[in-house]
């Protein structure tokens, strides 16, 4: 290629030499160029299983593992994520992946406060469910992850569509005041401009309820047509103050959003610990699963006893520096 790098035919060739020996110091699984099938519940079907499989065979065929960074979701279904984490756990892989919303521009500049008791949580995405719907519930869980006892797994879970968004806000399934205060941190307000109400510029709004073990709830509206960009609001126990933030990404080359997530993987390759924990996008896999799964099961409530994920996170974000080119949204 323009650069030098030598181009391997196979998983195993991209990764060892003649004599099975590892020739890599870290392993990127990026399985998005490709053209690939759906699921039954719309999820595409990118063979991160199959990949992952390949690379495991290989650090097997070695004698030795090196850190490996799936981007986004572990895989499109539980099952495969499920094994996928079992498998680096059994070959004592480092493993991490995920969204790069956790790690980019917030405004303003706040997290949520550590240890606290984050009782609710409202957020708003955009685009497509599986691919953009994947970024919003990586957006919510590094917020809520920070809470006191840490991490604790997903009860249950609902996905709502069309009018049954707005009957589910009215009725106070989720706090109007989050809701508000995320919508409020859109930048363009696009149903403004175009003189209508943000209902009748939302062709058809999809909510996703998340109900997790330890009582927290999470609600994600999908506001196409209004929205353009990731927001999110959330409130303590016991304290009437609401905290908002939006996600920014870099809507322009050189996409520096990229660049933390980058940075995130090259420091587990040099200290052979995660940056942050695998098991958010264990979970957040299993999640976008089961919400499309109830999706297609026209709303149902899915109580999810397997999503037991229970973790900790001793990550901190900040706020990255400005970029030479501006960060703007769309």
């Amino acid at each position: 290629g323009t650069y030098g790098f030598p181009i391997a035919v196979s998983v195993t060739g991209t990764l060892t030499s003649d004599s099975n020996t590892l020739i890599v110091d870290g392993v990127l699984l990026v399985a998005e160029h490709g053209d690939y099938e759906k699921s039954a519940t719309g999820n595409k079907q990118f063979p991160k299983r199959r990949l992952f499989g390949e690379v495991a065979k290989a650090f097997e065929a070695a004698g030795r593992s090196v850190p490996v960074f799936s981007d986004k979701h572990l895989a499109d279904n539980w099952t495969d994520a499920k094994w996928i984490y079992d498998r680096a756990k059994e070959l004592k892989v480092p493993l991490m992946a995920g969204s790069s919303l956790p790690v980019l521009w917030r405004y303003p500049p706040v997290d949520t406060r550590r240890d606290s008791k984050i009782e609710e949580i409202v957020a708003v995405s955009y685009g497509s469910l599986d691919a953009y719907g994947f970024h919003a519930l990586e957006m919510v869980q590094c917020l809520v992850e920070r809470r006191a006892g840490g991490e604790s797994g997903v009860r249950s879970v609902q996905c709502l569509t069309g009018d049954e968004v707005w009957k589910a806000r009215d009725a106070g399934r989720f706090s109007s005041q989050l809701y508000e205060a995320t919508v409020d941190q859109l930048p363009v307000k696009r149903w403004i401009k175009r003189n209508k109400t943000l209902e009748e510029s939302v062709r058809e709004p999809v909510l996703w309820m998340v109900e997790y073990r330890d009582g927290l709830k999470a609600s994600i509206l999908t506001l196409n047509g209004a929205a353009t960009c990731w927001t999110a609001a959330w409130k303590y126990a016991g304290d009437d103050r609401i905290e908002s933030t939006r996600f920014q990404v870099q809507e322009e080359r050189p996409f520096g959003h990229f660049t933390f997530l980058v940075q995130g993987f090259e420091k587990m390759i040099k200290t052979g610990n995660p940056t942050w924990p695998v098991e958010r996008t264990l979970l957040t896999s299993g999640i976008l699963d089961a919400l499309l799964t109830s999706k297609l099961n026209g709303g149902e409530n899915l109580p999810t006893p397997w999503l037991d994920v229970r973790y900790t996170s001793d990550y901190e974000w900040k706020q990255p520096p400005e970029p030479p080119v501006e960060v703007t949204s769309k």
